[in-house]
């Protein structure tokens, strides 16, 4: 009978390849809206990964402009479409974006095993009209900065980092898949010297995601990609190894890791800054910096700490 019907979670949502044919999305358009929080999940009950309710769907199609709203607010565009957009040459959209001013939301290695940066058009519309950023786009850039640019600054794939960082713990729903998600962007070696309990390591594993696909695992292509996923500048790792001190205690109080029955569970802590500094989902955002806005046939800027967007994320080591 209709009032014994039992109704299963799957039967209110759906997987996300679906979700992503009912929206109009290619998958990976999909999983950049669901990572920027324009298409909600919620978890699968079986244990089957993330799902979107119909409700969800119901809500996105019915907004004014679908789908092309929806589509818009996910289209990226590379070096060229970005400095087009922004009415810059590409010269000078690559030192905004080596400089930490415009941030990266995605990448992908070309045949020649490039890297090549994906922005978000809605963004660089946004940096571009912006009239605190005229001297940014058309101004002289001090020397110091141009300086620094020589030197070999380029911020592109910490600031990345931090953007997927904050997608993963987004996503995270208990302390050790945040804990997790800040050992993703740390080397095995950095991590073992934090979480020096192997069982405890073990179990934090677990929650590690992946680095994103790109090529055959053990492929050069998947090793570069790796590269880029682990934090390589010492103020970055300083950061993220306080972070991952902090929030394993969190994890160890909210559910020890498991351990051979019979063995005393003793959590194992590594000594680290007696007052950690603020943590890196925590902080804000720095204002820019003003620049000299005597025009200059080379503009190329950057404040003494990259400030911005995800400003918090761009110190540079001392």
């Amino acid at each position: 009978m209709a009032g014994n019907t039992i109704t299963k979670p799957s039967d209110l949502s759906c997987t996300p390849s679906r979700a992503a044919r009912e929206l109009g999305l290619k998958r990976g358009d999909f999983d950049l809206a669901v990572h920027l929080g324009r298409v909600r999940t919620v978890p699968d009950e079986e244990g089957g990964g993330r799902r979107v309710t119909h409700a969800e769907i119901d809500r996105l199609r019915s907004a004014a402009g679908f789908p092309d709203t929806l589509l818009e607010s996910v289209r990226t565009v590379g070096t060229t479409d970005g400095a087009a957009l922004m009415e810059v040459t590409s010269a000078r959209f690559t030192r905004l974006a080596r400089l930490g001013l415009v941030v990266p939301v995605k990448f992908y290695l070309n045949r020649y095993r490039a890297v090549v940066w994906l922005y978000l058009a809605e963004e660089l519309r946004q940096f571009a009209a912006d009239k605190n950023h005229t001297s940014l786009l058309n101004g002289r850039t001090p020397e110091r900065l141009r300086d620094q640019l020589q030197e070999g600054l380029d911020l592109r794939p910490r600031n990345w980092r931090g953007r997927h960082l904050g997608f993963l713990l987004h996503q995270a729903t208990d302390p050790w898949e945040r804990a997790g998600a800040l050992a993703a962007l740390l080397d095995p070696v950095q991590v073992a010297e934090i979480v020096q309990d192997p069982y405890e390591r073990a179990h934090l594993n677990r929650f590690r995601p992946e680095p994103p696909a790109h090529g055959a695992p053990g492929s050069a292509a998947a090793h570069l990609a790796e590269r880029i996923m682990t934090a390589d500048d010492p103020d970055e790792i300083s950061w993220l190894r306080a972070d991952l001190t902090q929030v394993l205690d969190e994890a160890r109080c909210h559910r020890p890791a498991p351990r051979p029955t019979g063995e005393l569970a003793v959590p194992r802590r590594t000594t680290e800054p007696t007052a950690p500094p603020p943590s890196l989902s925590k902080r804000r955002p720095e204002p820019m910096p003003e620049l000299d806005p005597t025009p200059d046939a080379e503009p190329t800027p950057e404040p003494e700490r990259s400030r911005g967007m995800l400003g918090w994320l761009r110190r540079r080591s001392a």
